[in-house]
């Protein structure tokens, strides 16, 4: 028998050979479950560790965990689990907040020159036998605008830097920071929304932030604003955006994430200026696994006794 069990709570990843293989080294075994809380509790209430991505770990399920040390999120966000709960039980809690900073920020950027130029608008224009720019001006020149950065985090600061080598003018909010000579401009939530003309999303999703781009929000920002979401899907009030964008409330928008997934395709019905992608601005081959690697990490130093990297709890 193994010293360790370790459980994947919710298996997403097309191998796990990466963690087995790094387990192995302290004598763990690692168990993949499937099903509900109640089907996964069935073969994790006696791990030791779990590696989770998505499925929810309540202060219920937590505690009919009878001897687990450590809960190890693979992704960055971590509001499926109940971190007081976890640290009642003395259950450690971490995350990965660094894996794929490259790839949402690349992602977030994607969106934010596709909205600008629109270039899905233009693609489905010349596929439909019109050349002409008639159909989508106008069309501004980066240079001439300012990007709001709600949350200036790692991503955030990794988008930033290409914006302003092409000329966009950078403010931002962030309450947890203090202004400094490198950052831009901190302001009030309100007034980034007023004054910018893309904003982007770059916040962990809690009590504060839940719905807090909503009907009133968007109804700050200018006309032709564009709104970019790679963030944590409720963040954002997605009926209330869509109401924005059918009568030109704001101009347009991209989004990653959202507030029910998979999401209904229906509810963007007739919808304008809107890109939508699949949950995967977190994604490449080399992020999948860093993510792997590191929480796979994170419970290894926590069984051994070492301090995990990234603890949240």
């Amino acid at each position: 028998m193994s010293r360790y069990k370790v459980v994947v709570s919710d298996q997403v990843f097309p191998s796990i050979e990466v963690e087995r293989e790094l387990l192995a080294g302290i004598d763990a075994e690692l168990t993949v479950a499937t099903g509900d809380v109640e089907s996964v509790l069935g073969t994790a209430a006696d791990a030791d560790a779990i590696l989770n991505t998505y499925l929810p770990w309540t202060a219920d399920s937590i505690a009919r965990l009878e001897k687990c040390r450590i809960i190890a999120r693979y992704g960055i966000g971590f509001d499926n689990v109940d971190l007081k709960a976890a640290a009642d039980a003395g259950i450690v809690v971490t995350n990965v907040p660094d894996y794929s900073v490259e790839e949402v920020a690349t992602h977030a950027l994607a969106l934010i020159l596709a909205s600008l130029r629109k270039v899905v608008i233009a693609d489905g224009s010349v596929r439909s036998g019109t050349w002409s720019i008639d159909n989508f001006r106008p069309i501004r020149r980066l240079s001439t605008l300012t990007v709001g950065l709600v949350g200036y985090g790692r991503i955030a600061r990794r988008i930033a830097a290409p914006l302003e080598a092409l000329g966009a003018r950078m403010i931002a909010h962030d309450p947890y920071l203090q202004p400094g000579p490198d950052l831009p401009p901190l302001l009030e939530l309100h007034t980034v929304l007023a004054r910018s003309d893309i904003v982007s999303l770059h916040l962990p999703l809690n009590d504060e932030t839940r719905g807090i781009i909503g009907t009133d929000a968007l109804a700050r920002m200018k006309p032709t604003a564009i709104l970019i979401n790679t963030s944590r899907g409720p963040l954002v009030d997605l009926d209330a955006l869509a109401t924005a964008l059918k009568d030109g409330t704001i101009g347009a928008a991209g989004l990653d994430v959202f507030d029910v997934e998979p999401l209904d395709a229906g509810r963007l019905e007739s919808v304008p200026n809107l890109i939508v992608t699949p949950h995967m601005a977190y994604y490449s081959e080399e992020a999948l696994a860093e993510s792997q690697r590191k929480a796979a990490t994170q419970v290894i130093k926590v069984l051994t006794g070492e301090k995990p990297d990234y603890q949240v709890n």
